[in-house]
């Protein structure tokens, strides 16, 4: 496929309380995009920041005008803010990509380049999670693992929301409406011809990140909810087997009633009976409730995001 050797590019950049990045951010990143000579954007989505995010923005923009800014007019979430870049983004080329400068800018050459030789998604792919602690390393892998598993759609292991996109594919995704956003998802559902480059993340270059354990639990709910509907047929499957069993059950009690005439049942026995298969059927009911809840929010068709101003 030809390429411009010259392509407009676009960073979408969200960010929510990040003054303390945002100067850094565009020293590093202004020269590196300068030195691909091509026109270029860098859109910051402002995410309804309560701190000083907005005038350090505005100062970034008077020093440089390809600087936009897009305030949103309160913290709608990420997923929600990366929509909205995506959106008004004018780029041949989108790239996302987070403020505190863990995703490292210099691999955007080699996005461009893979680019240039005709793939049209190009994903950065962590070598190592060893600036994560213990507990997100374990729960990242197996989200990954347990997402590609019970889910059509296959997501690159450890690759984030660090990528190049063609204009092509981000038209795609701007069709894709759901309330319930997981990106990592939506910007893979389009399929494409994709290829990953690998590296390794850096510590956030100041500032503190956002989330905790609380938001990314939510956050891996959200991207299985969004993409399988195999938690709620598995739960069929466990409900068969277990009524089989029980029919079994009840042949051998009657069975073992006429030869030796029967016993008194306990009653630990019963009680265990009784709590394990309520709670079998309460955390059917509250997963299904998960799905039952999006469908709600689905159905309202509320805006995923709104916004305040552009600059």
């Amino acid at each position: 496929m030809s390429r411009t050797a010259h392509p407009f590019i676009s960073l979408v950049v969200p960010v929510f309380n990040e003054e303390a990045s945002i100067d850094i951010f565009c020293k590093t990143v202004e020269p590196i995009i300068a030195a691909q000579s091509c026109e270029y954007e860098i859109l910051f989505v402002n995410d309804g920041s309560r701190d000083n995010t907005l005038e350090a923005l505005r100062t970034a923009k008077e020093r440089n005008p390809s600087v936009a800014i897009l305030s949103l007019s309160r913290n709608f979430g990420k997923e929600a803010a990366m929509t909205a870049g995506l959106d008004h983004a004018k780029g041949d080329v989108v790239i996302p990509i987070d403020v505190d400068l863990q995703d490292p800018p210099e691999l955007i050459a080699d996005f461009i380049a893979r680019w240039r030789a005709g793939a049209d998604i190009v994903y950065g792919v962590r070598t190592s999670r060893a600036s994560d602690g213990m507990v997100k390393q374990t729960s990242a892998r197996y989200f990954y693992k347990l997402f590609n598993l019970i889910s059509p759609l296959q997501i690159p292991f450890d690759a984030g929301d660090y990528r190049l996109m063609d204009r092509r594919v981000v038209d795609e995704i701007k069709q894709l409406h759901e309330r319930n956003r997981f990106m990592k998802g939506l910007m893979a559902w389009p399929g494409f011809r994709a290829e990953g480059v690998q590296f390794e993340r850096q510590h956030r270059a100041s500032g503190h990140t956002s989330w905790n354990y609380w938001k990314l639990w939510n956050f891996a709910l959200d991207g299985i909810t969004s993409f399988s509907t195999l938690p709620l047929r598995l739960w069929l499957y466990v409900g068969g087997i277990i009524s089989l069993l029980s029919f079994l059950y009840a042949g051998f009690i009657i069975i073992h009633a006429f030869i030796t005439g029967g016993d008194v049942p306990g009653y630990p026995s019963l009680m265990v009976s009784i709590m394990f298969f309520g709670g079998i059927q309460l955390f059917s009911i509250g997963l299904v409730g998960e799905y039952v809840g999006r469908i709600f929010h689905e159905t309202k068709r509320r805006p995923i995001y709104i916004i305040d101003r552009i600059e």
